[in-house]
């Protein structure tokens, strides 16, 4: 259930950084420039060519066409076409500095730091292009679709056979029958098919050796005169690879990203916030997902993704306490440990840390089971903490839940 949201752990960049990257692979796209402020457009009639110009604002998030400004009058969205260098200008005065709000941003927005000016091409067919690691095949897997520009879940959900997907065994690699194949089933000409294949072979490479999760082009189009170009670009990266990635890392946006999960980093506290109500601090990944599942089935949401880890200290569970409820959302937590490497006595002592530090307010379930359970269970009884005990994790979940519905 949380499988899409969880790919956020990832490290996103924005599209002219995705293309200045994929551009040293040899993707080609649009030839651009980036302004951060208003003397960035002195000279841009040297730097651009054409008479349409196409006008981005840089955030990290989806639906930037479709979104508004919350500060612009006379509407307009974060993406938008500019018929004149006049009009580049005064479309980049509209979104420099000013808050977008897109269906991924919620309502707050995100402020626009940057904008991405480029020249338009002449589109005759767009098409929907990613690349992203398929842990169930262990390999990665390319996904296209002939419905370039819409959003592939919708495409999924309404025609599903329009969504064409080929897995690449990494030994193998990406060869010529995989482009021949996706070339046949989007319809592409001799021409058109030589140029896409060389720019899928240059994506691949780009995503091997970048150590890529995801890449989406979103349009990829064919212009007029038979070119192949990625006109849009989003691209995230593996946390867990960024020590050998520094030209990557040196993208990173933390103005961007939650200030919470930026924390949590610091801490080494694997944390996501979600739009729920009740924090979950859990060790292990999959048994987090396991409890924030669970919640949602006895009818709860969940506030956050939050793995403490295998060798978590004392400390680190006390941190992580802060961290939960940092989120004001936050209205109960729920704790479920299973003690193997991580002693049971140890999280609970790290809970009462917390909770004393804190003055937790919001009722606390605690689910322990492993090594040095009654240890931890007797350490809890006797901290003299209003704390809810629970035997398994469906009565954990229930108490919890019914405990922030009575807040209600």
């Amino acid at each position: 259930m949380y499988a899409i949201k969880l790919l956020r752990i990832c490290m996103n960049i924005h599209e002219y950084q995705a293309k200045s990257l994929l551009k040293q692979y040899g993707v080609p796209v649009p030839n651009g420039k980036v302004i951060n402020s208003l003397r960035d457009l002195i000279g841009l009639d040297q730097e651009l060519s054409g008479s349409k110009f196409v006008v981005k604002s840089q955030i990290h998030a989806g639906g930037r066409g479709a979104g508004f400004f919350k500060s612009d009058e006379h509407g307009g969205g974060g993406v938008t076409i500019a018929n004149s260098l006049s009009d580049v200008e005064i479309n980049v005065k509209r979104m420099l500095n000013n808050t977008l709000v897109t269906k991924q941003t919620g309502a707050e927005g995100k402020e626009v730091k940057t904008v991405y000016i480029e020249e338009a091409c002449q589109i005759e067919r767009e098409f929907y292009l990613s690349m992203l690691v398929d842990r169930k095949f262990g390999s990665v897997t390319v996904i296209c679709s002939t419905e370039g520009g819409m959003e592939i879940e919708e495409v999924a959900e309404n025609t599903p056979e329009k969504i064409i997907q080929i897995n690449v065994d990494g030994h193998i690699g990406l060869k010529g029958y995989h482009t021949q194949q996706i070339s046949k089933e989007l319809g592409l000409s001799k021409d058109q098919h030589r140029c896409f294949s060389d720019l899928l072979h240059s994506l691949y490479e780009a995503f091997n050796k970048l150590d890529a999760a995801m890449i989406e082009i979103n349009p990829l189009v064919i212009t007029g005169s038979d070119e192949v170009l990625a006109v849009d670009a989003k691209m995230s990266f593996d946390d867990n690879a960024l020590f050998r990635q520094p030209e990557v890392q040196e993208l990173r946006d933390e103005s961007e990203e939650n200030p919470a999960e930026i924390e949590a980093t610091q801490l080494e506290l694997n944390y996501i916030k979600l739009d729920g109500n009740i924090g979950c601090l859990v060790n292990g990944a999959g048994l987090a997902m396991a409890t924030m599942d669970i919640i949602k089935l006895h009818g709860g949401d969940p506030a956050n993704f939050l793995d403490v880890g295998g060798g978590a200290t004392k400390e680190r569970v006390a941190s992580a306490f802060k961290l939960i409820m940092s989120d004001e959302n936050v209205k109960g937590i729920l704790v479920n440990i299973f003690g193997g490497i991580m002693r049971c006595d140890i999280i609970a002592e790290g809970i009462v840390s917390a909770v004393q530090e804190i003055d937790l307010r919001v009722p606390l379930v605690v689910r322990l089971e492993g090594t040095n359970v009654e240890k931890g269970k007797s350490i809890l009884a006797e901290s003299g903490m209003p704390i809810l005990s629970a035997e398994n994790l469906s009565s954990a979940a229930q108490k919890i839940v019914d405990a922030v519905g009575k807040l209600s």
